[in-house]
C-alpha cells in the first residue's frame, strides 16, 4: 500500500476513453482557454492604457482579470497536455504547485468579488461619499488584502494537505490536482485537520456571500428608487450579472468541497469542477467588460494605435 514519502507522481482523471476523443477534448479546452486569454488580456490592456478607466471600479476590474487569467492558466495547459499527449501524470511538486496556485487564485477571487460588491454599494448607496471611502489609497490596500488572503488561505490548505500520509494509491479523480480528491487518498483517521480548514473556509466563504447579497439587496432597493430609468437598467445590468457569477462559483464550489461522499462519480465531481474553476474566468469578460461602452472604446483607442504603429 503506497504512502506520501513513496508517490513519486499521481494520475489525473483521463477526460476520454478513445484517442479521437482525447484530441476532441483537446481542441475544446484550448477554444475556452483561448477566449479566456483574449477576453482577460483586452480588459487588462484597455484598463492599464486608458487614463479614463482609473477608477476604482475598474481598477478592482483589472485585478479580477488578472486573478483569472493565473486561475485558468493554472488547470486548464496541463490538462490540455495530457489530452495532447495521452497521459495522465502529473509530478508530486508538480501537483503540489498546482494546488497552491489554484487554491491562491480562487481565494483571492471570491476576496475581490466581496470588495467589488462593496464598490458598488457605495458608489449607488452612498454615491456622495464615494470618493471618500474608495479613494486610491483604500482601493490598494483592499486588493492587496485580496491577494494576501489568497495567499495565506493557500499556504494553509497547500500545507495541510499535502502532509497528509497517502494510503489509496495515487489516482486523483479530477483534471487537476483538488483538495477533496486528495483527500480521498488519504489515510481516513489522519484527514480532520484539513477537513476542520475546509469548514473554516467554508464559513468564511459563506459569511462574504451573504455580505454580498445584502449588499446587493441594498443596492436593489436603492435603484428601484431612481427617477431615471436609464439609471435602474444601468445599474441593474451591471450588478445582476455580477451576483449571478458569485452564485454560481460559491454554489458549485460549495457543493465541490462540501458534498458528501456517497454522492460522488467522476463525471458530477469533472462537471462541478468545470463550472467554478473553468466558467467564471471565460465569462467574466463578457459578463463585466465587455457590455462596458467605456471599455469597448477604450480597447478600439488600443487597437486603432496598434494598427497605427504597425509598418
Amino acid at each position: 500500500m503506497p504512502n506520501s514519502s513513496s508517490i513519486s507522481e499521481f494520475l489525473l482523471l483521463p477526460l476520454a476513453d478513445t484517442r479521437q476523443l482525447q484530441l476532441l477534448h483537446f481542441w475544446l479546452l484550448l477554444g475556452i482557454y483561448l477566449a479566456a486569454l483574449l477576453g482577460n488580456g483586452l480588459i487588462s490592456t484597455a484598463v492599464a492604457c486608458d487614463r479614463r478607466l482609473h477608477t476604482p471600479m475598474y481598477f478592482f476590474l483589472l485585478n479580477l482579470a488578472l486573478l483569472d487569467l493565473g486561475c485558468i492558466s493554472t488547470t486548464l495547459p496541463k490538462a490540455m497536455a495530457n489530452a495532447l499527449w495521452d497521459t495522465r501524470a502529473i509530478s508530486y511538486a508538480g501537483c503540489a504547485a498546482q494546488l497552491f496556485f489554484f487554491f491562491f487564485f480562487i481565494s483571492a477571487e471570491f476576496s475581490l468579488l466581496t470588495i467589488m460588491s462593496y464598490d458598488r454599494y457605495v458608489a449607488i448607496c452612498k454615491p456622495l461619499h464615494y470618493g471618500t471611502l474608495m479613494d486610491s489609497r483604500a482601493c490598494a490596500t483592499m486588493a492587496a488584502a485580496a491577494w494576501g488572503s489568497g495567499v495565506l488561505s493557500s499556504l494553509l490548505h497547500t500545507a495541510s494537505t499535502f502532509s497528509l500520509p497517502l494510503c489509496q494509491g495515487n489516482v486523483v479523480n479530477q483534471f487537476f490536482c483538488e483538495i477533496p480528491q486528495i483527500l480521498k487518498i488519504s489515510c481516513s483517521t489522519s484527514n480532520l485537520r484539513e477537513v476542520v480548514f475546509i469548514i473554516f473556509s467554508s464559513s468564511l466563504v459563506f459569511g462574504c456571500f451573504v455580505f454580498i447579497v445584502v449588499s446587493y439587496v441594498q443596492i436593489f432597493m436603492a435603484v428601484l428608487r431612481m427617477p431615471s430609468e436609464q439609471g435602474r437598467h444601468k445599474a441593474f445590468s451591471t450588478c445582476l450579472p455580477h451576483l449571478a457569477v458569485v452564485s454560481l462559483f460559491v454554489i458549485t464550489a460549495f457543493f465541490a468541497y462540501l458534498k458528501p461522499p456517497s454522492i460522488s462519480s467522476p463525471l458530477l465531481d469533472l462537471s462541478v469542477a468545470l463550472l467554478y474553476s473553468v466558467v467564471p474566468p471565460t465569462l467574466n469578460p463578457i459578463i463585466y467588460s465587455m457590455r462596458n461602452r467605456e471599455i469597448k472604446h477604450a480597447l478600439r483607442k488600443v487597437l486603432q494605435y496598434a494598427l497605427f504603429q504597425l509598418p
